[in-house]
């Protein structure tokens, strides 16, 4: 194996080790800043020493009982948790003496419920949204500062300050390393559920930059929340959560044209669409739907099947969609859904029907700089043939967007108008 090749397994082990080893090391050491420490340390040496040594025959074993070592030896130097101390030094000694696979298979006993605590530390109520977005990528996620920096479209120095004021947060409020009691469960959850939605849904429609979408975010809002599936299986709205990126992430390759710029949902290529993805988003919606109650991620997920499972467009059972939304605003009123609502209205029962509400929502004020609004407005007034009011309502929503990729869409929309009614 060549230095480059070395170097890119252990990068893509690293990626998947570094969440269960600061996992453990956060439960030995009760700091998430000094597990996350302990863990670069862990890969230094890998970095050290395989290139010399070769690669272990299991390499995250390796990288576990390293890890643990040094956490050991933390708390020895800090004469700390003493007892903790005796009993962790017990469990190496008999590691030791198991070959490197049983090591990995003593450590899996309770990685489920590291992972799990760690998961509830980084998306804690006490951090801003930011925060938790910026820890979860960076402890669960396996980022590097300068990956999350380029997922975020922020300078890397204030993605690393984040960080640190994160972790300085958990330590100054005392956060404790436990899974929280029933009674905080469903607060707790939300947070978390929250924190996964948002990293997806930033890659999924990026709010800003010169691209589109960013799939890596995709990819690793997807991987968290299948991790979370596994350690909650008893949570209907982790599996909602998961049918719905599930199903979103299926129709990627359709999203975007060959140079580039977005296709938007009534028009793409439905063969396109990933249906090994949808499969394993209508299994894990059917698993919410048993589970149940069901949520606003479940509600969600049902929609999207509702596309997954049409063959086209207009084979899409809209009046289904529609009762669907009002489900959904029953249990979160959102003028955002209620425009998303506008436009099943619309498909369903005309574009006049989806302007009427629409326009009813513009007084809104938390939609006043919402892009999508004059979007939508200009697509039912592009289809009633009021070419010129559309022409207007997508330069307006051209204007109201940071997304290059968006802009440049909507101002070839406005153009499109502009020509259909020179033509009329």
């Amino acid at each position: 194996m060549t230095a480059t090749d070395l170097q890119r397994s252990i990068d893509a082990l690293w990626r998947i080790e570094s969440p269960r080893v600061t996992a453990v090391l956060s439960r030995m050491l009760r700091d998430v800043g000094l597990a996350e420490d302990l863990a670069q340390d862990t890969l230094l040496a890998a970095l050290e020493r395989w290139p010399a040594d070769g690669m272990p025959d299991n390499p995250g074993a390796w990288l576990m009982t390293t890890a643990k070592r040094r956490g050991i030896d933390h708390l020895r130097r800090q004469k700390l948790l003493e007892r903790k101390h005796v009993q962790l030094g017990h469990e190496l000694a008999s590691e030791q003496e198991q070959r490197w696979a049983d090591i990995e298979n003593a450590v899996d006993d309770r990685i489920g419920d590291d992972l799990l605590r760690l998961i509830f530390v980084a998306c804690h109520p006490v951090l801003s949204t930011e925060a938790r977005v910026a820890l979860t990528l960076r402890l669960l996620g396996g980022l590097s500062t300068a990956e999350i920096a380029r997922a975020c479209l922020q300078p890397e120095p204030t993605i690393a300050q984040r960080i640190v004021r994160a972790k300085r947060t958990l330590a100054g409020k005392q956060v404790a390393f436990d899974l929280p009691c029933v009674a905080e469960l469903g607060e707790r959850l939300g947070a978390v559920l929250e924190v996964i939605y948002l990293i997806f849904n930033e890659g999924y429609t990026a709010t800003a930059g010169d691209d589109w979408m960013r799939p890596g975010l995709c990819e690793e809002a997807l991987r968290l929340g299948r991790v979370l599936a596994g350690l909650m299986p008893g949570e209907a709205e982790v599996h909602g959560l998961v049918a719905l990126l599930e199903i979103q992430a299926s129709r990627s390759r359709a999203r975007i044209d060959g140079d580039g710029r977005p296709v938007l949902l009534l028009q793409q290529n439905r063969a396109q669409w990933d249906r090994l993805l949808i499969r394993r988003g209508l299994d894990a919606l059917e698993r919410a739907v048993k589970t149940s109650p069901v949520g606003p991620y479940t509600l969600q997920a049902m929609i999207a099947a509702c596309h997954a499972r049409a063959p086209s467009a207009q084979a899409t059972d809209w009046e289904r969609i529609v009762q669907l939304y009002d489900a959904l605003l029953r249990l979160v009123p959102s003028p955002v859904i209620e425009l998303n609502r506008a436009v099943a209205v619309s498909m369903a029962s005309g574009a006049q029907a989806g302007l009427d509400l629409v326009d009813a929502l513009a007084a809104d004020a938390a939609l006043k700089a919402y892009h999508l609004l004059p979007s939508v407005r200009g697509d039912f007034l592009c289809k009633l043939g009021r070419m010129d009011e559309a022409g207007e309502a997508f330069r307006l929503a051209a204007a109201l967007t940071s997304n290059a990729r968006e802009c440049a869409l909507l101002q070839q929309r406005a153009t499109d108008c502009s020509r259909a009614k020179g033509r009329s």
